[in-house]
Parts: C-alpha cells; structure tokens; sequence
C-alpha cells in the first residue's frame, strides 16, 4: 500500500532517517557515560585532549579551581587536576546519599568500592587488612534524629561480607558523626545520650533556657568487638561528669566559669542565624539531617540541629561533637564540638570511673578538659573578638613524620565568622611538652595566639561549605582538604596552591520517605509504629526492611536503585550534589590499600 502524500504514513516515513540518527546519539552518550562511571572520570574529563608534557591521568584544564556554585561547576566531575606535584596514593570517600565507600587513584580511577545496606553516619576508615570500618544510619530510628546521624557500625570485608556491626541507637543513646579505629582493635564512638528536662535542671541549667523535654549531651564510648553481631563497652566519658554553672549557688557544680576551664558550661549559649527553611531542605537533601525529628524542624521554620540561636532550646543537640580523633602516644582524644566552637582534648588513660571524676589518669585531672582552642569566650576567658572557630569539623593531630607533627590540623567551616562567609583549614600549635601537659596561665585563654598555618581561596568566598567537610597533612607537606557539600577534593601544597583536584562523581538522588527509612512524622505510622525498638548493642534486622530495601535482595547499585542521574557524573543537580562528610589519602604503603591491589592487581603506583 502506497501512502498518500502528506499523510501520517508518509511523514512518519520522512521522520526515520532522523530517529534513527538520534537513537544512534543516545546510545553512543550512553555508553561514553558508562565508561566515565566505570573510571570516575567525568565525560569531559575523559575526552579532553591532554597537553603536551602533561602528566597521565591529569586533565590539563588551565581553567580556576571549581567553586561549587555555578551550574558549570556542578558539571564538572571525577578528576578535574593531578599536575604530578600530590602525594601519590588512594583516596577513600563515602558520599551521604550512597550505600558504597569507594577508593580512587590519583587518575580518579575506581580502585576498590564496599557496599553496605546503609547511608553513612558518617565516617568510614580502611583497616590494615583491607576491610572497611564505617558508621551508617539506623533506619527507623524514633529517639533522635539530627545532623551527622548514624546508630550502626559495621566493618565490611573487601568482598563485601559483614564480618562485624554493632547498633547504638536505643531510646536513651545514639552515636552520630565520627568513629575512630584503635589500635587494640576496639572503636571509639561519639554517641548523643538523652538526659530529661528535670535532669538537665538539677546539673544547673538555666530554666528559662529548658523550654524542651530533654537535653543530649555527649559522650565517648569504647567497644571491643564481640562476636558478629555484638560488642562491650570498655570505657566510657561523659560531659555530663564535668560541668560548671554560675546560675544556681546551692548545687554541687556551682563556680565562676572564668574559674574553671578544665570544665563545661551547662549554660554556654551560641548564637548564629537561624536557619531557613530553603536551607533546612538543602541539608537533608543533602543527606546529613536526618532521624525522627525533621517534623518538628519544620515546625521552628528552619531551626537546624547543632545550629542554635533564637530556636536553640527547640532541639536538645546541646554539643554537637562532629569529629574526634586518637594520639597513641599521648594516649589523648581530640574532639571538635561544635555548638561551643572548640576543640577539647580528654585522657583516654582513665578508667572509666576515674573518667568521671577529676583526678586519676597520667595527667592526673581525671576526665577533665586537658585542653581547649577556638573560643575563649565559652570558659570565660575572652569575648566575640577572640573567636577563631565558626562551626568547625575534622579535628585531626598531623602524624609523625609529616612537617607540623604534632599539631592539630581543622576544617573552619565558617559560618557567623566576622569577616565573612568563607571556610579555612588551621594549624594549630598547642602549647605542650613532651610529656602531653598543656601550659595554661591563670586568667588567660589557651594559646597559641593564632594558627601557624592557614589556607583560604584566594578570592576567600570561592571556598566555603557550611557543614561537614575536614582536612589532614600528607607526608610529603601538602594538605588534602574536602569541602563536604559539594563533594570537592582537592589538595593544596605549603604556599596554598592547588596539585591535584578531584569532585565526586558517584551520586545518588535522596531515596523516597517510606522506602529507605523514615520520613518526617514517621513515627505516626502503623508500618513504623508497630516495629519493635531494636535492642542497644545488637543490630538484629528487620525482618521486612533492612536500610530501606527488603532482606535477601542485593543493595541498590551507585547511583540508587533508579540508576545513575540522567547526564551521567554531574549531570542535573537536582537535589543530589554528592556531598561527602571528608575524605581521606591512604599512601601506596598502606596494608590495606596492599591487601586490596594484591588481591585485584591494579595501580600499585597509586595510578598517578
């Protein structure tokens, strides 16, 4: 049969040629797409011509350092500069919407990835036999809920076998943020644990500042592993042991705060701008504000937990310790805190009964502050003027044999700085001898007057994450930094130069409230509702959801279970940006990273 001119037939057939000319594009994106997820190099990465000299694997872009704000930033992804000058080795990073950890070369080539059933909460660390230690998100969690929830930690051999998990999420305790690995094999948690309103009172707190029912103070526990599923809690220190408070003379704990800088103010009050509602979406968009309480943040219009002002008795998140780390030859925690601005520094020598108190321990003040920086003004010891810290993360010590060991190295986020918005990366000098004794003259604030080391972007507001984020000292002097919300890696040398730049390309959009955990108001569900508290220390699943996906089925792949965002690495940012919590630089030496390349063969010079 003929088709007459200018009917359907005959213009569909005038239409073939072009679709069949545009189903062959589609299908050549598709697979340069693929290829680029496979190499976590970003399509315009992978294609652009190298310059002559140039070193394997770097870019060859002249163009500034990505900001993270304009479209065509957001655009860019995988590997974005290596000028041969980074330290060579491995990059381990978790993004917040992902179940995967991956590890990267320096040529942004995918190395090794862990799976899990869980979203970050929020640290991850390689062990010396190539297994993962990380912290995930409890789902189903009514008690807390917040920035930098977890709940759950678990290691994860390199095929991506469970070989340990333990659940601290109960109705009076939840770890969030950080974990650290210890040398005698037990892992350090930050964990929020829940004192009531009458509590809370009768440790000094001001009553026209407890308008809610509870207060989460932190606390730092050790588990030694136990079993597969299980661990004990060895040692333990507590905030809510070293308080002071100036309002009530006739409690225990009452001093002139001025007077005791060992010790924390239960009535220490922050205040920054209240966070709106647009802002409140982006940070759970994000993947780090979760847990059981987001209805009631968007009660408070945007009040973010760990970002108190005018709202800031509405959430009981009083501390907000995002990040802690472990010195082996001091045998000392550094925490970051973040409501107070501050970084502590506690004995872990203690027994956990003379962590309690204020004696006991090689440094012989008990659990009391050995040392304290940032913000004078939260022990009385100066004003608004000498605030260095602005919502700080990563505390981390330099490690010896790095230029600076010994120092602490933190990631300044910045907001309410004077100055203005812009985040910086400090090193700090803390005055102490050889023996781990901090120098304090009576009526000063902690020295050192100022950082020894500082980076901002040269045009200082190119640079700034709000939240998350962290930096460590490699061994060669250069300083890897990670700017969390948008998913930038980068590393600086001494003078502040950029030698090697990387931007996460493995996104995964927010997963859909009700399929891969809790929603706001949740709890007033008969699917969540009727499900029995899980038991403290014991991670026994679900028996009809585990992390959102129904037992027995595999995780879902990078990119969630739709796949990856239409546009390949960096294609619409939509409400997935590929924030990440930090990242960390593991050294070609590392047994782990050795246990990993021995078992798949790859990139034994670090790939760069």
């Amino acid at each position: 049969m003929r088709a007459k001119p200018g009917s359907f037939l005959a213009r569909r057939g005038q239409l073939g040629l072009p679709l069949v000319v545009c189903a062959l594009a589609v299908l050549l994106v598709s697979q340069r797409y693929w290829q680029g997820v496979e190499s976590g190099v970003s399509e315009e990465a992978a294609v652009r011509p190298q310059a002559p000299g140039a070193v394997p694997g770097a870019s060859g872009d002249s163009r500034p350092p990505a900001t993270g704000d304009g479209q065509a930033d957001r655009l860019r992804r995988g590997l974005i500069m290596n000028t041969g000058a980074a330290f060579a080795g491995y990059t381990l990073f978790a993004p917040l919407h992902s179940t995967t950890t991956y590890l990267v070369d320096m040529a942004g080539r995918l190395v090794h990835s862990w799976p899990s059933r869980y979203e970050p909460g929020q640290a991850a660390y390689l062990l010396e036999d190539g297994s993962l230690l990380r912290a995930g998100r409890e789902p189903g969690n009514r008690h807390f809920g917040g920035g930098g929830i977890g709940g759950r930690v678990e290691r994860i051999a390199p095929d991506g076998t469970v070989i340990w998990e333990y659940v601290c999420a109960d109705e009076q305790r939840c770890q969030h943020h950080d974990i650290k690995p210890l040398p005698n094999g037990n892992v350090l948690l930050i964990v929020w644990e829940k004192k009531t309103q009458a509590e809370a009172l009768a440790a000094g707190r001001d009553p026209r500042r407890m308008t809610g029912e509870e207060l989460w103070p932190d606390c730092i526990i050790e588990v030694k592993p136990e079993g597969a599923t299980g661990g004990r809690i060895v040692w333990e220190w507590h905030v809510w042991d070293h308080l002071v408070q100036d309002v009530d003379p006739g409690l225990p704990n009452y001093g002139m705060v001025a007077d005791h800088p060992e010790l924390i103010d239960v009535n220490y009050r922050r205040s920054v701008p209240r966070a709106a509602p647009a802002e409140l979406r982006r940070l759970r968009s994000l993947g780090y504000v979760g847990g059981a309480v987001q209805a009631d943040e968007e009660e408070a219009e945007g009040h973010l937990p760990g970002m108190v002002g005018a709202a800031e008795a509405r959430h009981p998140d009083w501390c907000h310790t995002n990040a802690l780390d472990y010195n082996a030859r001091l045998d000392q925690i550094a925490l970051s805190v973040h409501v107070f601005n501050e970084v502590w520094i506690i004995d872990h020598s203690t027994t956990t009964a003379e962590a309690a108190g204020h004696r006991g321990g090689r440094y012989g003040k008990g659990g009391d502050l050995l040392y304290r920086w940032g913000n004078p003004r939260a022990y009385g010891a100066g004003g608004t003027d000498d605030q260095q810290f602005f919502a700080q993360h990563d505390v981390r010590w330099i490690p010896e044999g790095a230029p600076g060991a010994g120092h602490l190295m933190v990631f300044n986020n910045g907001p309410g700085r004077p100055a203005g918005r812009y985040s910086s990366v400090v090193e700090i000098a803390p005055p102490v001898d050889a023996a781990g004794r901090y120098r304090l003259e009576r009526g000063k604030a902690f020295g050192p007057a100022a950082p020894v080391w500082e980076y901002t972007a040269p045009n200082k507001v190119d640079f700034f994450s709000s939240h998350i984020s962290g930096a460590e000292r490699l061994p060669n002097g250069n300083t890897l930094i990670c700017s969390g919300e948008q998913g930038r890696v980068f590393e600086v040398n001494a003078s502040g130069g950029i030698v090697w730049e990387y931007v996460n390309p493995y996104i995964e959009h927010p997963r859909p409230a009700g399929l891969f955990g809790p929603f706001a108001g949740a709890a007033g569900k008969p699917w969540f509702r009727d499900r029995p508290p899980r038991e403290f220390g014991h991670p026994g699943p679900p028996a009809d959801v585990v992390g959102g996906e129904r037992s027995g089925q595999r995780p879902p792949p990078p990119g969630g279970p739709w796949g990856p965002p239409p546009g390949g690495p960096g294609g619409p940012p939509g409400d997935a940006i590929g924030g990440l919590f930090r990242a960390a630089r593991l050294a070609p030496n590392h047994p782990g990273v050795q246990r990993l390349l021995q078992a798949g063969g790859r990139h034994s010079d670090g790939g760069s």
